[in-house]
């Protein structure tokens, strides 16, 4: 899985964000395998250097899956690790029920699906 990251000119994209991004897109989503190949983050400051608010990071995640349509969640946050961090456990849930969609030998219901998502996600 290929992770990258896109900043605007109000965020330094420093290799201390690029190496979290991908620890954590690796932790949030390597149980899906080859099925994602590739993770694009893209963060902006909705407010520019003017700090006016305490969710003006904005954090795009996208995620493209083998033979399926992207999936993309949108998170603000206070820091751009905070952004990251609410992004990915959104596109976590949101890739579990678009496989789970397009998966219907399994044994598990949608509601089963995303209960293990969540699960996941607090451990």
């Amino acid at each position: 899985m290929q992770v990258l990251l896109q900043t605007d000119s109000n965020i330094e994209a420093s290799q201390q964000m690029a190496d979290h991004l991908k620890s954590i897109a690796k932790d949030a989503l390597d149980r899906f395998g080859e099925r994602i190949t590739r993770v694009e983050a893209h963060l902006s400051d909705v407010n520019g250097h003017a700090k006016t608010a305490d969710d003006d990071i904005h954090c795009t995640l996208e995620a493209r899956l083998t033979g399926l349509e992207p999936v993309i969640v949108k998170e603000n946050a206070g820091s751009a690790h905070q952004a990251i961090d609410g992004a990915m456990r959104k596109l976590k849930r949101a890739i579990a029920g678009v496989l789970e969609k397009h998966e219907p030998r399994s044994h598990r219901t949608p509601g089963e699906a995303l209960a293990a998502a969540d699960e996941d996600l607090s451990a």
